[in-house]
């Protein structure tokens, strides 16, 4: 009898909260659109924003990253840094936050599967993933960057990627899909190479054989799943386009962005490799059987130098993708 009094007792203290962080958002909401209609009434260039808007950019990212942090794909401050993440871009455009959202939870799922092989390969293995705050803005530093000059060029709202009506706006948008397929990408093929490759990595400089786990290797394997990586991401930003802008039929073709993402998920994955390889350090250590990125008395140099670990490396290649490649893709965009 005390144990279902207890049991009611934590349901009720469960809906309260539930029903008090939705009456703080709300709001929150109501005072932002009312805060973003008095600047418009000073600065008649600005749009207010609807509080359905304000609204969801808030709730949504809060309740994603709760159950971010309970599945222990979060810690603490990976947390907090992802809701700052999640609230800018969906902000900004809904289609920017499909594609992180396709970004985080295709990731999260593949950071579980496959953990009891992962263990006996990486000595820094934690089970979840539980990415902390460097981590995160390390892979959503760069959009949430170009999610905030999006705002300012055009601001929050959803439009068509047309390069002839609105240039920096469309260029925006590919840099950000870019960088996130970019992450997606990388990750799809760390997690997916070593569990389902039958043949050693390859190092990507050199191309000989090198243990699993080595930085800078990769396998067919992982390569095909660096491009199915970026294409969730683009095959996401694609539907909610088609979804919520209406007047898509009078802009350039559309389509072209889920290629564009595989493409950037398989090219930011081979550009991690290569930068991996060279300024990240791996070595093996006999004395725990395992690829590490320290040296030590009992550790043999595979290859790469102690010059920027992964967060780094995966910033590094974020930022070049989402720098080099729309102008790329600018010149091949059908019309």
């Amino acid at each position: 009898m005390e144990s279902e009094n207890n049991l009611l007792m934590k349901e009720s203290i469960k809906m309260m909260t539930d029903m008090i962080v939705l009456c703080a958002t709300l709001a929150l909401s109501i005072f932002f659109w009312v805060l973003s209609l008095t600047i418009s009434t000073y600065y008649g260039t600005l749009q207010p924003v609807s509080p359905w808007r304000w609204l969801f950019s808030i709730l949504v990212p809060l309740v994603l990253t709760i159950r971010g942090l309970k599945r222990r794909s979060l810690d603490r401050s990976g947390a907090l840094g992802a809701l700052l993440v999640g609230f800018v871009l969906t902000m900004a455009n809904y289609s920017f936050f499909s594609a992180l959202l396709a970004f985080f939870f295709s990731c999260s799922k593949l950071t579980r599967w496959g953990g009891e092989q992962k263990k006996k390969i990486d000595v820094e293995y934690k089970e979840g993933g539980q990415r902390n705050w460097v981590q995160v803005f390390c892979n959503g530093g760069v959009p949430t960057e170009l999610a905030l000059l999006y705002m300012i060029e055009v601001g929050p709202g959803e439009i068509p990627i047309d390069f002839s009506k609105q240039y920096s706006a469309s260029w925006m948008c590919l840099s950000l899909v870019g960088a996130l397929a970019c992450c997606s990408g990388d990750t799809w093929a760390s997690e997916v190479g070593p569990v389902l490759s039958q043949s050693q990595p390859r190092l990507i400089t050199t191309w000989r054989e090198v243990p699993v786990g080595t930085n800078g290797g990769v396998t067919p394997i992982g390569l095909v799943a660096s491009f199915l990586g970026g294409l969730i991401v683009g095959v996401a930003y694609f539907i909610t386009q088609v979804l919520l802008v209406s007047d898509l039929h009078l802009a350039d073709p559309q389509w072209p962005i889920v290629v564009y993402a595989g493409v950037a998920g398989l090219v930011g994955s081979m550009l991690d490799s290569f930068l991996g390889a060279h300024m990240q350090y791996s070595g093996f250590d006999s004395s725990v059987g395992k690829v590490v990125s320290y040296e030590s008395a009992t550790t043999r140099r595979i290859c790469g130098k102690p010059i920027l670990d992964n967060n780094a490396v995966n910033l590094f290649s974020s930022v070049l993708i989402a720098l080099i490649l729309p102008g790329l893709a600018w010149g091949l965009w059908p019309r």
